[in-house]
């Protein structure tokens, strides 16, 4: 069967896929009903090279604009500068500078023109805001009014009407609707009013019935996608409003806002430093420059769109929205749509395949038809003698071939993909998953590997000091009761330089809402030490206006520390670091004794203070160092020393597991997903936590980044089998990671990352999954998927989601392919032996209509069970339609056909049917027992491999209601509806008959279960040691 179903040309890459793949997928189609349709989803080629030379264009003007322009302006004299005039509004509200002057200032990088004004103060009174208050709420309409809104021009949304019209393009629908309308004529002109109607009008009305559902489907579709691309632009920012510091979203930013920016933060708009420390900016995204820029009071400008790749800063507000570059490049960033997944392309081919196995069967149908109506005509001698009826029949013969096309096509099966796709996304985003890719949500299918990180992820993010090693001694922390202990127990002078150390080397702030509440803003680590220093009696605020703040090296997972340069207020200065406990500590050489006065650390005490750390991370607690060093006048200001520095304290910061995380990792185990964690903690703690979390087994590694950086390829083969634990690691080592178990291995790997430095680890993994609390906007740009919650446990949800996408799309390609099998050969072999189709065209369409969109809703949209965790993933170039489905489908359609074809050859002795109207009876039996067959055999499909097809039904209401719709529709074609779709009213003993001969597939389809077939995509052995699971009757 694979050789038959032959998809060499297409096979896509998961991520990332080369354009030659894209277009020769594309070439290989061979027949599309509804390009419209089919290629929607899709990404548009034409449309993507366009955009991308805009996008170049833009680019250029804009390097032009930034580096030419700046240059010339040098030669400009202040004084013969643009007028730009003021509007009435703006001089009525109090502003002195025009919208439009603002933003050339900062888009041409005009340091002379913000000279002018008196640089970022001058500009900030120009605009009527305070650099310290920032922007009051209740100014928030006006400038909205005047300076403009923070939002980009959008291709306005798809109406429904607009689907209604797509879903009419289908090349087939439209044969036949030209058939029905000849068929009309030819019909009023031989039979009158209103007889000569039926036939045509009941075509006609199929076709729209069919077109407004499928319309109705890709609609509602659209909405989920629509909303999804909402939540996708969701971003937060942190902003100065009425004095307090606080989240908003980029799109009620304003000219005027405070933004606060920090490592990995996208520019949310256009705007002028106001301060910063080391802020280093990567302009690449808007001027396609790859060299990072440093921001500063000489060039202070911002752009939107860049990201912050190093420092801290805060900038003024003063372009926004469309009046950006960034306005007018972002049209171009999603021009062509998104890569199509695998899963599509796999689809588009079967459905390649099928059409043209079903465009020869209906061009053989009708030259049989054909071919026999004018053998009988030779016959009887009337060759030439030819009539209406006769150009009739011919007309009805032809609409037959025609819908035949339209069953056998299987137009649905690549957009059932991506109907199934967006339901998963929808309901993955309700449990705090969100999707970025469509891909993304397939592959995590068959992820076989999660690196994941230990903090926030495995852990709850809540941090806390637990304990301290201080002055010889180890404190433990409790609760809030600490403060009058520790003061006691320690100096003053121990006590003054601790609160320094945690007050002044620090991003994160202490700050009061307008209820007078105090919170902290940053992250967790830094919030843990903040919340301490205030148990201990320190005022943040005091200690701020207290020291100057000259130099700040802020802490990346590359050096994994963080130091800061202060002025002292009696004279010189004092340079503080905190970090990972054995590096920081491999820079003291002193440490403070009791009264806090530096003394020599000897070697001694540092192998005990070691000892220390380790026991500390022994108990799951991240261990940090907190020293200093004084420094005198003659001291490099710009610097900040590497060593020579004292110890003030070790502390142990504890981060509980998160519930559940334990039984999560075993649902892993058990699916076949290696789950291994990769941390920048101390190897003691990573072990710990990994052990509790049961990552760790007692035959499994745990080594540190350096050493397994620093391993040939052939060590790297032999230890990455059993490795669990990567402590100490840098971004590139999860990289290479990474790499390794991609290219050696072959496994399909989801990647976790919170920081700027794994956006490389995170394109480069199958699936790159961002955390939504702790991540970086550049993390988050880099990833597939966003995890809200940041919790370990809504992975596995996004991978049995993925699952039962896969196992959803093989369920309806099962039933589709039963469908178009049975009517393909029920209409050819009836045609080649009688002359005539059973089916007609308006039945056909109603056929087509259950199979395809209703079949899609029905079956791609089940919600996932615990079973599918408890089979291994779908590996890499696996089949896709498996032998497993194979029997299913060969199976069903033999009883479908042998029932259907005895009906008609033998019915009417069979049902005793006599009279005018047996033929018509017999007719309608036919078509009503085939669609309950396809009632009964979508009921089956549920399960491909169970007995019990039942289970979990009740959950999926969608199901459910399909087929109830289903049932009543055929009610009412066969009893109501027969004029159009030529089918009589049937007594109650031939109803239950139909509906007999459907649930006998029931039964049936429990017996070809027991039919043992070769599934050799459960065959493999898995590299890391165990077998995969089998198949067999208890797997979901």
């Amino acid at each position: 069967m694979d050789s038959l179903f032959s998809l060499k040309d297409f096979d896509l890459e998961q991520k990332n896929p080369s354009e030659e793949a894209l277009r020769r997928w594309r070439s290989a189609l061979f027949f599309v009903r509804n390009r419209c349709r089919r290629f929607r989803n899709v990404a548009d080629l034409a449309k993507r090279a366009e955009a991308e030379k805009k996008k170049r264009n833009i680019q250029e003007k804009l390097r032009v604009a930034l580096y030419v322009q700046k240059a010339a302006l040098q030669f400009i004299d202040a004084g013969v500068r643009v007028e730009y005039k003021l509007s009435d509004e703006a001089i009525e509200a109090g502003f002195t500078i025009d919208p439009d002057e603002l933003a050339s200032i900062v888009r041409g990088h005009d340091i002379k023109g913000l000279k002018h004004y008196n640089g970022v103060e001058g500009i900030a009174r120009k605009v009527l805001v305070s650099l310290n208050e920032g922007v009051h709420e209740s100014d928030i309409p006006i400038r909205q009014k005047i300076f403009g809104i923070n939002l980009y021009t959008e291709k306005p949304p798809r109406t429904f009407l607009m689907f209604v019209w797509e879903a009419l393009q289908d090349l087939t629908l439209i044969i036949l609707m030209v058939c029905a309308a000849v068929s009309i004529g030819v019909g009023l002109a031989t039979e009158g009013w209103p007889k000569g109607l039926y036939d045509g009008l009941g075509i006609i009305l199929s076709i729209f019935l069919v077109s407004l559902v499928t319309a109705i489907s890709d609609y509602k579709q659209s909405l989920q996608f629509r909303d999804l691309e909402r939540e996708k632009k969701k971003i937060m920012i942190h902003v100065t409003r009425d004095g307090h510091r606080q989240k908003i979203s980029i799109y009620d930013l304003v000219v005027g806002d405070v933004v606060h920016l920090s490592v990995g933060d996208k520019v949310p708009a256009d705007g002028i430093l106001i301060s910063g420390h080391a802020l280093v900016i990567d302009e690449s995204s808007l001027s396609g420059e790859s060299e990072p820029v440093n921001i500063n009071e000489e060039r202070p400008f911002l752009l939107t769109g860049t990201k912050v790749q190093d420092g801290s800063g805060k900038m003024l507000v003063t372009t926004v929205g469309m009046r950006t570059e960034w306005g007018k490049l972002v049209e171009t960033l999603n021009e062509g749509g998104e890569d199509e997944t695998p899963l599509q392309v796999k689809l588009n081919g079967v459905a390649t395949i099928i059409g043209k196995i079903g465009l020869t069967f209906a061009v053989i149908t009708f030259l049989v038809l054909t071919g026999r109506f004018l053998l009988e005509k030779a016959i009887k001698d009337k060759i030439t003698d030819w009539s209406s009826t006769d150009a009739l029949t011919l007309i009805n013969y032809f609409a037959i071939a025609v819908t035949i096309i339209v069953v056998a096509v299987p137009e649905g099966l690549p957009l059932a993909v991506t109907l199934s796709l967006a339901f998963a996304m929808k309901k993955l985003m309700n449990d705090h998953a969100l999707v970025r890719h469509l891909s993304a949500c397939e592959t995590m299918g068959s992820a076989n590997c999660i690196c994941t990180d230990k903090t926030g992820t495995l852990t709850t993010n809540h941090m806390m000091v637990d304990k301290i090693w201080i002055c010889n001694e180890i404190m433990k922390i409790e609760n809030n009761n600490n403060e009058n202990i520790l003061q006691s127990e320690l100096s003053r002078g121990v006590l003054n330089i601790l609160l320094q150390a945690i007050f002044q080397n620090t991003n994160s702030e202490v700050v009061k809402d307008k209820e007078g509440k105090t919170s902290i803003l940053g992250t967790p680590t830094e919030s843990a030490l903040l919340e301490f220093g205030l148990i201990l009696g320190g005022d943040f605020d005091v200690q701020r206006r207290e020291y100057k703040i000259i130099k700040v090296e802020p802490f990346n997972s590359v050096k994994k520390k963080m130091s800061t340069l202060v002025a002292i207020p009696g004279g010189g200065m004092r340079a503080f670091c905190k970090g990972a406990s054995e590096i920081v500590l491999g820079m003291c050489d002193k440490v403070i004794d009791e009264s806090g006065k530096p003394v020599p650390l000897s070697v001694e005490q540092a192998r005990y203070i070691v000892d220390v750390i380790n026991d500390l991370a022994s108990e799951a607690l991240r261990t940090l160092c907190l020293v200093f060093k004084d420094l005198n006048e003659s001291s490099d200001e710009n610097g900040i020393p590497e060593s020579g520095y004292t110890l003030i304290t070790v502390v142990g910061i504890k981060d509980p597991v998160r519930p559940g995380v334990k039984e999560a990792v075993q649902t892993c185990l058990a699916a076949g997903i290696t789950v291994r964690m990769v941390t920048g903690d101390n190897i003691n703690t990573a072990k710990a936590i990994a052990k509790e979390c049961g990552i760790l087994t007692s035959d499994g590694e745990a080594i540190e980044g350096q050493k397994f950086r620093n391993m040939s390829p052939e060590e790297m083969k032999c230890i990455i089998p059993k490795l669990q634990v990567m402590a100490r690691s840098l971004p590139l080592d999860k990289h290479a990671l990474v790499t390794q178990l991609r290219s050696t291995f072959g496994d399909i790997v989801a990647v976790t990352g919170d920081g700027t430095n794994d956006a490389p680890a995170l394109r480069g993994a199958d699936i790159g999954l961002a955390m939504g609390i702790a991540g970086t906007e550049v993390a988050k740009e880099n990833a597939d998927v966003i995890i809200l919650d940041d919790n370990f446990s809504t992975i596995i949800n996004a991978a049995k989601w993925g699952r039962a996408v896969y196992i959803n799309i093989q369920k309806f390609v099962q039933f589709q392919l039963t469908v178009n099998i049975v009517a393909l050969f029920i209409n050819f072999f009836s045609a080649c032996i009688s002359g005539s189709a059973p089916l007609t065209a308006v039945q056909l369409l109603w056929v087509n209509m259950i199979m395809d969109t209703l079949g899609a809703l029905a079956l791609a949209t089940e919600p996932p069970n615990d079973g599918l965790m408890k089979r291994p993933p779908i590996g890499r170039g696996e089949s896709f339609i498996t032998n497993i489905m194979w029997r299913n489908i060969i199976g069903q359609s033999i009883y479908q056909l042998v029932v259907i074809l005895t009906l008609y050859f033998e019915g009417t002795k069979l049902l005793d049917l006599t009279g005018t109207d047996a033929t018509n009876v017999l007719d309608t039996v036919i078509f009503n027992s085939f669609v309950f067959c396809q009632v009964f055999n979508e009921i089956n499909s549920r399960e491909m491999e169970k007995i019990n097809v039942f289970r979990g039904i009740f959950s999926s209401w969608m199901f459910i209601g399909i087929i109830i719709v289903t049932v009543v529709f055929q009610v009412i074609i066969v009893e109501f509806l027969g004029t159009f779709a030529s089918t009589v009213p049937l007594n109650w003993q031939l109803w239950v008959l139909c509906i007999v001969i459907g649930a006998m597939s029931m039964p049936l389809a429990v017996i070809i279960k027991f039919i043992p077939v070769k599934n050799s995509a459960l065959k493999r052995q898995h590299h890391d040691g165990y077998d995969l699971l089998p198949a067999g009757s208890d797997l979901a």
